[in-house]
């Protein structure tokens, strides 16, 4: 069975606590990665806040619904890694991500789907945005003492 193209509109979604801990997550297929949750729309159609909300409980087993879940009205638009273009349709090479924050009480519990990521941690949000590969992440965390209130 071939499965369909992705869509290049995804999200990012920092995931914290009100003390602004941070939950990262270690990429299966690229181990030194860490990072908050991404992942692309299912549909055109589908909102934003809808891919946020089920990419949370997808990758982590968090329900959005159990924190508070802002739109920060910030966008990046980034090329693909080359190793991933294949899941795009052809000539498509970039991608447009909306970040989001969702405000979770301490010590929520995390359930990560083992075919995405292999370990998460909580850490403070400097050294959240110090652990992150990508460099827009990194910089979404960095608002959150900002954006969080």
């Amino acid at each position: 069975m071939t499965r369909p193209y992705k869509i290049p509109l995804s999200v990012l979604v920092v995931i914290h606590t009100p003390a602004l801990e941070v939950l990262l997550i270690r990429r299966a297929d690229a181990l030194q990665h860490w990072q908050s949750v991404t992942g692309s729309k299912d549909s055109e159609d589908e909102p934003f806040d809808e891919t946020a909300r089920r990419e949370v409980h997808e990758e982590t087993g968090i329900g959005a619904a159990i924190g508070r879940l802002s739109d920060w009205g910030m966008e990046n638009v980034y090329d693909i890694w080359p190793r991933y273009l294949h899941r795009y349709p052809p000539g498509v090479t970039r991608n447009r991500e909306r970040v989001f924050g969702l405000c979770v009480p301490a010590g929520t519990p995390v359930t990560l789907n083992p075919r995405e990521h292999t370990e998460w941690r909580w850490l403070p949000w400097r050294e959240a945005a110090d652990a992150c590969f990508s460099p827009s992440n990194a910089e979404a965390i960095l608002q959150l003492p900002r954006l969080a209130g």
